[in-house]
């Protein structure tokens, strides 16, 4: 199934997929092997730096041997990729999804780059996110500046994407103190847009929170910081203890425990786990 038509299926039935980075094949194999131990379904993504740590071509073939080896239904998606060049090569190369972040950008600019993506993937039948609102990045200030349903609804109305990245209360990074997601503005934003609605900036996020945001529409949540943060401090906490310069031996460690990680996130996003804020 394209991945459009999964997230199109989760809007209507009260549905999320997780949607998670990665950054070699340690991570990579964290994020299979939860989705494996859980029976789920996953998006594997990959940023513009990820990508030019490891090149367009490792990178694809790495993810797409990777899923076939696993043995789950997951899609390759370029997470904020804000080099209109690099989005298209990232669809020519095959990706099941692209994100054209032109955010920052003026609302009539934003909808012009994102049109000419969505029109370039036309051919190629696949998933096309954006971004409308303030999401602070990395170092950014973590300001809310929240999205407006009637922009939501003029954006993706003149642009004809399949999935609105919006800015309800979250940001990327570690947070300063805990957010508080704007569940009735989801449900308005949900209420009059066609498209599939994403969460970004899921690392610490309180999982009542993650899942009342699945049942007011949220349908993929994006999860990266936590799993780079949790896969180095186990790395360094075994680097402390061993003198073995096998990394074959260590790195499994961190992996492991990233795992665990992501296998938590995807129990609570299918409502099987729930834990008390």
């Amino acid at each position: 199934m394209k991945l459009q038509d999964r997230l199109l299926d989760n809007k209507k039935n009260g549905k999320a997929l997780l949607a998670t980075n990665f950054y070699n094949f340690e991570t990579l194999s964290a994020v299979l092997t939860a989705a494996q131990n859980t029976r789920s379904e996953i998006i594997l993504q990959l940023s513009e730096s990820s990508l030019k740590y490891m090149g367009l071509k490792v990178a694809t073939a790495l993810a797409k041997s990777a899923i076939e080896q696993y043995g789950i239904t997951a899609w390759l998606h370029l997470d904020h990729g804000q080099d209109v060049n690099l989005v298209k090569r990232c669809i020519d190369a095959g990706f099941d999804s692209v994100m054209i972040d032109a955010s920052e950008k003026p609302f009539e600019e934003n909808a012009e780059i994102t049109r000419e993506i969505v029109k370039y993937a036309e051919s190629y039948q696949i998933n096309v996110e954006a971004e409308l609102g303030y999401i602070s990045k990395l170092g950014q200030d973590q300001k809310m500046v929240y999205t407006r349903p009637e922009e939501a609804m003029k954006f993706v109305e003149a642009t004809g994407i399949n999935a609105l990245a919006i800015a309800v209360g979250s940001a990327h990074g570690f947070y300063k103190e805990i957010p508080n997601l704007q569940l009735d503005l989801i449900k308005e934003i949900n209420s009059v847009t066609s498209a599939a609605l994403v969460l970004h900036g899921s690392s610490g996020i309180p999982n009542e929170q993650l899942q009342a945001a699945i049942k007011n529409g949220i349908t993929k949540i994006n999860l990266a910081t936590e799993i780079k943060n949790i896969f180095m401090k186990s790395l360094k906490s075994e680097l402390t203890h061993t003198s073995n310069i096998d990394l074959r031996e260590v790195f499994p460690v961190a992996t492991l425990k990233a795992t665990e990680l992501v296998e938590d996130k995807l129990r609570t996003i299918s409502f099987q786990k729930i834990e008390k804020v």
